[in-house]
């Protein structure tokens, strides 16, 4: 069994615990108390493998590890948190760890109030390294203690977060092999809790498969030159789309230099994806994680000497942005340098061109951008048309993709990925028709690895294919007065067979041969029935006069 069948054969068994655990408690609400807990076990281990490895601690024969840290004297431990807390970012006190928390909860000493202490310590903790308390600050404050909905009264609350905590600790996240698949889990959790959630889901979740055609986009002309790779997602749900970019990066060979930079609007929402990355082994020090309005808060990188913003710029920006959403298209942001250059503000009713331009502007200029949206961008007039003219005339739209309906959880529209890049060396754009290429589901449409490969190989050789790719010249987007929509480029219609009239109408001949034989056998067979009788005789004749 792989490493990831073992992660997902896990990730059953846990939901399957946690269904029967919620109650009738929503799924989209327990996932905050199943996920948390997580990895509040997560970092309690990772700080414990931490002393390990330093071997700050001299264990005595029998004597486990969190047993030499609850003897640790009180006047001393503050200099054990100062320890964790330089290195890892945070800190957690002896009396809190998971392990001294699970045996609490195993020998029924656990108190109600022990949860809520053990969270608010953390906090203070997390204050101790001033360079990583925006990474660990209020991350646990989505897990609702108070929640009427976990019990009516403190003790039942009490035992409802003790049974949590027992399902958490009841499986060793490591594969056969010793590796840690805990993030993995975690990940397919998020999945899970997405499937259940759903037009909710499109707040958090990308699924997975999307986020491969994405990431490999990015990244597929991407070459090492040694320095740290750079990935913007400006509304990055759980950030499991920074993470396959991540993946398509360590498939070429580019391991463990990322620099991950997101934001995100929800605040719970925020907080799985500070999660997520770190659940997957990435350290505070590369990440740089806002909970903030993308389009109302841009990601300068400060105020230099003359008073002068200047803009991050990135290796690769992908983005899954909310559909259509609405934003504030005040007049005055024409004057903002994400929107200035195209003419025209984004409509109030549809922010889609807005989020585009934003992540264009943070793109670096031997960068790529990939985002997904729905298929209205391509053709839609009025404001939308003179950006999308004047993304065309600067040259930065470098391929438009059809993708199949059906792929998200909140939504079944079809939706297209548009790629960009600042440094083309030709004026043309290269469309994909992938919208049929895809195994269709129960609930949802799913692509398989060979429909992604198939649109990554398609898109690096950039030649036609028939009935799937087509590259336009510029003039081709002129004379379609630059809408883009995919059927105008990518011819997919399929010719009905030539019908042969003189066999045709045999047939209906023959047909209506057949119709007089079979209405006469049945007159014959009705005479044999009535007899003699008149009553019968005169129902006998109204049927033989709709017969004909």
């Amino acid at each position: 069994m792989s490493k990831r069948e073992e992660a997902q054969d896990i990730t059953s068994q846990l939901w399957a615990m946690a269904n029967d655990l919620r109650g009738n408690m929503d799924a989209s609400e327990f996932r905050n108390y199943i996920l948390g807990f997580m990895f509040y076990r997560y970092l309690s281990e990772h700080q414990e493998m931490h002393w390990q490895r330093t071997g700050l601690f001299d264990l005595q024969p029998n004597q486990t590890l969190n047993d030499a840290y609850l003897a640790v004297p009180e006047d001393e431990v503050s200099d054990y948190l100062q320890d964790a807390a330089s290195e890892l970012g945070y800190a957690i006190a002896p009396q809190f760890t998971w392990r001294t928390i699970t045996d609490k909860v195993k020998n029924g000493h656990i108190k109600p109030s022990d949860f809520q202490d053990m969270f608010d310590e953390f906090n203070t903790n997390a204050q101790i390294n001033s360079n990583s308390q925006k990474d660990f600050r209020g991350i646990f404050n989505d897990v609702n203690l108070g929640n009427s909905r976990l019990g009516n009264n403190t003790v039942s609350r009490g035992q409802a977060l003790s049974r949590i905590v027992k399902l958490v600790d009841e499986f060793e996240y490591n594969d056969k092999a010793g590796h840690d698949i805990l993030g993995d889990v975690y990940e397919y959790l998020i999945a899970k809790f997405a499937g259940n959630s759903g037009k909710k889901a499109g707040e958090f979740y990308t699924p997975h498969e999307v986020s491969k055609v994405l990431a490999r986009l990015v990244t597929t002309d991407f070459q090492s030159g040694g320095s740290q790779f750079t990935v913007y997602d400006p509304t990055m749900g759980s950030g499991s789309l920074l993470l396959t970019v991540q993946e398509a990066l360590n498939e070429k060979g580019y391991h463990d230099r990322v620099h991950f930079h997101g934001q995100e609007l929800n605040t719970t929402t925020f907080n799985l994806a500070r999660m997520n990355l770190m659940m997957h082994g990435v350290e505070y020090q590369n990440m740089d994680l806002r909970n903030a309005d993308t389009l109302e808060m841009d990601w300068p990188d400060g105020v230099d000497s003359d008073g002068v913003d200047h803009p991050r710029s990135f290796d690769a920006v992908v983005a899954n942005p909310p559909y259509s959403s609405k934003w504030d298209n005040n007049a005055n942001k024409l004057k903002d340098p994400r929107f200035k250059d195209y003419g025209k503000l984004a409509p109030a009713s549809k922010a889609d061109f807005a989020f585009l331009l934003h992540g264009l502007y943070h793109l670096s200029e031997e960068g790529k951008m990939a985002i997904v949206l729905p298929h209205g961008v391509l053709f839609r007039g009025a404001a939308e048309g003179t950006i999308r003219q004047a993304l065309i005339e600067k040259n930065y739209l470098d391929a438009v993709i059809g993708m199949p309906a059906k792929l998200f959880y909140s939504t079944s529209i079809p939706t297209t990925i548009l790629v960009f890049s600042k440094h083309k060396t030709t004026k043309d754009i290269f469309f994909i028709d992938a919208s049929q290429q895809f195994e269709k589901g129960k609930n949802q449409n799913i692509l398989r690895d060979e429909d992604i490969d198939k649109i990554i190989e398609i898109y690096n050789t950039r030649e036609d294919v028939d009935k799937y790719a087509h590259r336009a010249e510029l003039s081709e987007i002129k004379e379609n007065e630059f809408n883009l929509n995919i059927p105008r480029y990518v011819d997919t219609f399929e010719e009905e067979p030539p019908v042969d009239v003189e066999k045709l109408v045999t047939d209906i001949q023959s047909t209506n041969d057949e119709i007089k034989t079979l209405q006469s056998d049945l007159g014959n067979m009705l005479d044999d029935l009535v007899g003699q009788d008149a009553v019968a005789q005169q129902q006998l004749e109204a049927i033989k006069r709709i017969l004909k």
